[in-house]
């Protein structure tokens, strides 16, 4: 059996499915929620990396800009600069 990951045992992999299977929809929720944050994170420190002199909103901006369109990020870039007068 070919597993979903190269680096996980096909043994490991039906523990973890198996693990999955038994968690409440709120466990389930939890854990995509974490990875979620894990990967926005692990995204924003490689534009941190691309842009070591920019501010965390700049950081943010350029992750909207990357993940969700230029055109969201500028419509976010203006609410910013409206609320902050």
């Amino acid at each position: 059996m070919r597993t979903q990951s190269e680096d996980t045992s096909p043994d490991m992999e039906r523990v973890q499915i198996e693990l999955i299977r038994k968690a409440t929809p709120a466990k389930r929720f939890a854990i995509m929620q974490a990875w979620s944050q894990l990967l926005m994170e692990a995204n924003k420190q490689h534009i941190r990396k691309d842009y070591p002199g920019a501010s965390e909103e700049e950081i943010s901006l350029i992750f909207v800009a990357r993940h969700y369109g230029q055109a969201l990020a500028d419509a976010l870039k203006t609410d910013l600069a409206r609320r902050q007068q």
